[in-house]
């Protein structure tokens, strides 16, 4: 079998970022790295909350038709977010922002309910909170041109 090319990424020396993961037909997939790999890892309540803040908030907002996916990472170390036609500057941007938007939310996280979810009971706003601004202050200062791992 061949190794994927997340396989590829030393994540020995990775560190909290935004980093363009792969191209594919278009498709930008972004590593939104918010922990240090094998070192801490997200607590499921709260990646979930900051899942469904994500969501709602980027494709209420004017880059929405652009975004094909916001979801966590398996591994528990961050999320992906997948755009078509959104530049790198744009997707950095919007990713500080609905960043900054969970970090200060306040009230009922959207799509939380039984009909709504398939794990609805599993949320923690307090500790999505918690992590979005520590990770903010990490991308205060991003650009585009530091995408590349």
């Amino acid at each position: 079998m061949e190794t994927i090319a997340s396989f590829e990424v030393d994540h020995t020396v990775l560190k909290p970022g935004i980093y363009l993961s792969r191209v594919d037909h278009g498709v930008r997939t972004y590593d939104i790295r918010v922990t240090v790999p094998n070192k801490e890892f997200l607590p499921n309540p709260a990646m979930h909350t900051v899942e469904h803040l994500f969501a709602v908030h980027a494709r209420n907002g004017a880059m929405g038709d652009h975004i094909i996916y916001f979801g966590p990472m398996g591994c528990r170390t961050g999320f992906y977010l997948l755009t078509l036609g959104m530049t790198d500057g744009e997707a950095v941007d919007l990713i500080r922002e609905t960043f900054a938007f969970i970090a200060s939310y306040e009230g009922a996280v959207p799509g939380t309910s039984e009909k709504e979810c398939g794990n609805y009971r599993e949320h923690d706003l307090v500790a999505a909170k918690e992590i979005v601004a520590r990770y903010s202050d990490v991308i205060r200062d991003w650009t585009a041109d530091r995408i590349f791992y």
